[in-house]
């Protein structure tokens, strides 16, 4: 345990010196570095700043959830309480009559049967009700009332752990939690201990990145395990741009890790890319929307190896087009492959601004920065 600790530590340092030290583009990179650690610390400061002001507010409702709402309540501040339960778990809360007296609760109107027993047990949770006369009038089906029409269905409220975003207050715990069980499961050193540290990893990664972990493990996330947006104005017609990108053979010209782009017939398109460390990757894609002079999307078949999918949308503005890509892509690993392959100089997100910019000088200036290719727009 101890050696697979420290010949990791070791690989990740060692990687990220080489890089950082190399005579071509080291300067680059350090100054990335310091622009990146900027930002992590405004970043780190304001997300201080939410989860105090997320604790002090949550100890303040536990508070007044232990203490100030025990015993009885004026009938009108009971009324407000049930009525505002009612619309996290009732599709159709304006079909609901509520009443109080003596801190009990009466409730008249009509509900459905899928949603009755959650509406019931709900009131009875209100804090200062003490008892609930359930006198609603219950429907299997919706179509002969009146009342139940329309609406939106309501299902309950799901444990904020298993919520897709998390609370400041819930991110700054569940990553203490995580990272105190790496500590603990590292001085281990065994097989449980290992296990341990993996699931402090885990917790450490879904509280930093506030994704879901089947999006960071990119286990059962699809396409959605990154999602990049990005925009550059290009001087030229909308059209013009837009039958550039439908040439497959131009991709290589602009993006510097694509090797080659061939239709394969159907609308799909074949790509060879370099990725991290020069491993070349392949996979097919099909063209879903192709609206000319305004949009393109896209989305990789089934099985890829790198699962994405995106749109780039052609924008008339001023004397040119704004190019906006939206982007979302599952590499393996989902995030933490993503932040691995970053360290290795294949961070899709900073290609994206590269390339674009290497676009935008081909189109406007007939070369591509680093690139000896002119364009031809047919």
């Amino acid at each position: 345990m101890k050696t697979l600790t420290t010949g990791m530590t070791g690989f990740v340092l060692g990687v990220g010196a080489a890089r950082l030290l190399e005579r071509r583009g080291g300067a680059r990179r350090r100054a990335e570095v310091v622009q990146r650690s900027q930002r992590l610390a405004h970043e780190a400061a304001d997300f201080a700043g939410k989860s105090s002001r997320d604790l002090k507010n949550r100890s303040r409702g536990l508070w007044h959830a232990l203490f100030a709402w025990r015993g009885p309540v004026e009938d009108e501040v009971l009324i407000e309480r049930v009525r505002s339960r009612l619309g996290r778990v009732c599709s159709h809360p304006g079909a609901i009559e509520v009443f109080a007296c003596d801190s009990r609760v009466e409730l008249r109107g009509h509900v459905l049967a899928s949603e009755h027993h959650q509406v019931v047990r709900e009131v009875e949770r209100v804090p200062g009700a003490l008892a609930v006369d359930d006198q609603l009038e219950v429907h299997q089906r919706s179509e002969s009332v009146p009342a139940l029409q329309g609406g939106a269905g309501r299902h309950a409220p799901r444990p904020e752990l298993l919520q897709e975003n998390w609370a400041p207050a819930t991110r700054l715990l569940v990553g203490a939690a995580g990272a105190g069980l790496i500590g603990w499961g590292t001085e281990r050193r065994d097989l449980t201990g290992l296990g341990i540290a993996g699931l402090g990893a885990v917790l450490l990664g879904r509280s930093v990145t506030n994704l879901p972990v089947r999006r960071l493990l990119g286990v059962g996330a699809g396409r959605r395990g990154i999602a990049v947006r990005k925009s550059i104005h290009i001087v030229g017609p909308p059209e013009e741009v837009y039958r550039f990108f439908m040439a497959a053979e131009n991709f290589p010209r602009f993006m510097e890790h694509v090797r080659e782009v061939r239709v394969t017939g159907d609308g799909r398109w074949h790509w060879r890319v370099s990725g991290p460390s020069g491993i070349e990757v392949e996979w097919d894609a099909e063209v879903t929307r192709a609206d000319p002079g305004r949009l393109i999307a896209w989305k990789t078949v089934e099985n890829a190896s790198v699962e994405s999918s995106g749109t780039v949308r052609f924008v008339p503005e001023r004397n040119g087009t704004r190019v906006d890509v939206s982007l979302t892509y599952n590499p393996p690993l989902g995030a933490l492959g993503h932040a691995v392959a970053a360290l290795l100089g294949g961070d899709p997100k900073k290609q994206l601004d590269d390339d674009l910019l290497r676009l935008k000088s081909l189109l406007e200036q007939g070369k591509a920065t680093g690139h000896e290719s002119q364009v031809t727009l047919s």
